[in-house]
Protein backbone atom coordinates (compact mmCIF):
# COMPACT_ATOMS: atom_id res chain seq x y z
CA UNK A 1 0.00 0.00 0.00
CA UNK A 2 1.38 3.43 -0.84
CA UNK A 3 1.90 6.18 1.91
CA UNK A 4 1.89 9.75 1.39
CA UNK A 5 3.19 11.78 3.62
CA UNK A 6 1.75 15.46 3.48
CA UNK A 7 3.96 18.55 5.30
CA UNK A 8 1.06 20.51 6.27
CA UNK A 9 -1.36 17.82 7.28
CA UNK A 10 -3.60 15.06 5.24
CA UNK A 11 -6.89 15.97 6.15
CA UNK A 12 -7.22 18.39 3.22
CA UNK A 13 -5.79 15.95 0.62
CA UNK A 14 -8.32 13.27 1.62
CA UNK A 15 -11.19 15.43 1.39
CA UNK A 16 -9.43 16.28 -2.03
CA UNK A 17 -9.35 12.96 -3.68
CA UNK A 18 -12.55 11.70 -2.38
CA UNK A 19 -13.89 14.16 -4.92
CA UNK A 20 -11.64 13.67 -7.69
CA UNK A 21 -12.18 10.14 -7.46
CA UNK A 22 -15.44 8.76 -8.30
CA UNK A 23 -16.43 5.30 -5.26
CA UNK A 24 -13.48 6.54 -3.63
CA UNK A 25 -13.88 5.99 0.27
CA UNK A 26 -12.72 5.96 4.03
CA UNK A 27 -11.42 2.81 5.07
CA UNK A 28 -9.91 4.24 8.39
CA UNK A 29 -9.05 7.15 9.90
CA UNK A 30 -6.79 7.20 12.68
CA UNK A 31 -6.71 10.35 15.19
CA UNK A 32 -4.24 11.36 18.79
CA UNK A 33 -6.75 11.55 21.95
CA UNK A 34 -6.55 15.63 21.38
CA UNK A 35 -8.90 14.43 17.94
CA UNK A 36 -5.68 15.82 15.36
CA UNK A 37 -5.42 13.75 12.80
CA UNK A 38 -2.43 11.13 11.86
CA UNK A 39 -3.86 9.07 8.98
CA UNK A 40 -6.24 8.41 6.80
CA UNK A 41 -6.81 4.99 4.72
CA UNK A 42 -8.64 5.71 1.33
CA UNK A 43 -9.55 3.21 -1.11
CA UNK A 44 -8.89 4.45 -4.62
CA UNK A 45 -9.90 2.62 -7.77
CA UNK A 46 -9.64 -0.78 -5.83
CA UNK A 47 -6.34 0.15 -4.02
CA UNK A 48 -5.95 1.68 -0.90
CA UNK A 49 -3.63 4.70 -0.09
CA UNK A 50 -2.51 5.94 3.08
CA UNK A 51 -1.88 9.60 3.57
CA UNK A 52 -0.18 10.56 6.87
CA UNK A 53 0.09 14.29 8.45
CA UNK A 54 3.65 14.76 8.67
CA UNK A 55 5.58 17.32 9.20
CA UNK A 56 7.86 19.89 7.17
CA UNK A 57 10.75 17.50 6.28
CA UNK A 58 8.35 15.36 4.36
CA UNK A 59 8.31 16.96 1.15
CA UNK A 60 6.86 14.94 -1.58
CA UNK A 61 9.45 13.96 -4.42
CA UNK A 62 9.36 13.42 -8.34
CA UNK A 63 10.57 9.71 -7.53
CA UNK A 64 7.29 8.59 -6.32
CA UNK A 65 4.19 8.80 -8.50
CA UNK A 66 1.03 7.66 -8.61
CA UNK A 67 -0.51 6.38 -12.11
CA UNK A 68 -3.94 6.58 -13.34
CA UNK A 69 -5.16 4.68 -16.11
CA UNK A 70 -8.10 6.15 -18.20
CA UNK A 71 -9.95 4.09 -20.71
CA UNK A 72 -11.47 7.15 -22.85
CA UNK A 73 -10.35 10.58 -22.98
CA UNK A 74 -13.23 12.14 -20.64
CA UNK A 75 -11.51 10.54 -18.05
CA UNK A 76 -8.05 11.65 -19.22
CA UNK A 77 -9.58 15.15 -19.10
CA UNK A 78 -11.37 14.66 -15.33
CA UNK A 79 -8.83 13.48 -13.63
CA UNK A 80 -5.95 15.62 -15.33
CA UNK A 81 -8.30 18.82 -14.75
CA UNK A 82 -8.22 18.19 -11.26
CA UNK A 83 -5.46 16.68 -9.94
CA UNK A 84 -4.14 19.86 -11.99
CA UNK A 85 -6.42 22.28 -9.74
CA UNK A 86 -3.21 24.58 -8.16
CA UNK A 87 -0.66 22.10 -9.34
CA UNK A 88 1.78 22.38 -12.14
CA UNK A 89 1.78 20.29 -15.50
CA UNK A 90 4.70 18.29 -16.60
CA UNK A 91 5.57 16.43 -20.09
CA UNK A 92 3.70 13.36 -20.90
CA UNK A 93 0.63 13.04 -18.93
CA UNK A 94 2.65 13.72 -15.38
CA UNK A 95 1.64 16.14 -12.79
CA UNK A 96 2.18 17.79 -9.81
CA UNK A 97 -0.85 18.38 -7.77
CA UNK A 98 -1.43 21.41 -4.87
CA UNK A 99 0.18 18.56 -2.45
CA UNK A 100 3.22 18.13 -3.70
CA UNK A 101 1.72 14.68 -5.25
CA UNK A 102 3.04 13.71 -8.52
CA UNK A 103 0.45 11.77 -10.91
CA UNK A 104 0.86 10.15 -14.34
CA UNK A 105 -2.44 10.29 -16.04
CA UNK A 106 -2.13 7.59 -18.69
CA UNK A 107 -4.07 5.70 -21.33
CA UNK A 108 -4.99 2.44 -20.46
CA UNK A 109 -4.06 1.18 -23.99
CA UNK A 110 -0.63 2.77 -24.18
CA UNK A 111 1.03 -0.34 -22.59
CA UNK A 112 -0.93 -2.47 -25.58
CA UNK A 113 0.23 0.51 -28.32
CA UNK A 114 4.05 -0.14 -26.83
CA UNK A 115 3.71 -4.21 -26.90
CA UNK A 116 1.73 -5.22 -29.51
CA UNK A 117 1.88 -4.25 -33.35
CA UNK A 118 5.44 -3.14 -35.08
CA UNK A 119 8.17 -1.32 -34.06
CA UNK A 120 7.16 1.52 -35.86
CA UNK A 121 4.19 1.69 -34.61
CA UNK A 122 5.44 1.18 -30.80
CA UNK A 123 8.19 4.40 -31.75
CA UNK A 124 5.27 6.58 -33.59
CA UNK A 125 2.83 6.51 -30.22
CA UNK A 126 6.29 6.50 -28.06
CA UNK A 127 7.11 9.93 -30.17
CA UNK A 128 3.51 11.36 -29.81
CA UNK A 129 2.99 10.75 -25.97
CA UNK A 130 6.10 12.56 -25.53
CA UNK A 131 5.19 15.58 -27.83
CA UNK A 132 2.29 15.89 -25.07
CA UNK A 133 1.51 17.52 -21.99
CA UNK A 134 -1.91 16.26 -21.31
CA UNK A 135 -2.21 12.88 -23.29
CA UNK A 136 -4.76 12.88 -26.20
CA UNK A 137 -5.76 9.33 -26.56
CA UNK A 138 -6.85 9.41 -30.20
CA UNK A 139 -3.87 11.19 -31.53
CA UNK A 140 -1.45 9.15 -30.18
CA UNK A 141 -3.95 5.98 -31.37
CA UNK A 142 -3.81 8.03 -35.31
CA UNK A 143 -0.16 8.13 -34.68
CA UNK A 144 -0.17 4.29 -33.66
CA UNK A 145 -2.60 3.19 -37.03
CA UNK A 146 -0.34 5.30 -39.39
CA UNK A 147 2.52 2.99 -38.87
CA UNK A 148 0.47 -0.05 -39.25
CA UNK A 149 1.71 -2.12 -42.12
Amino acid sequence: MPSLLFPNGAEEPVAFYLSVFPGARVVSEHRDREGKHIATTLNVNGGDLLLISGGPETEPSMGTSLMVLCDTQGEIDHFWDRLLEGGEAYACGWLRDRFGVVWQVTPSQFSDWMTTGTPAQNEAAFAALTSMVKLDIAAIESAWHAEAE
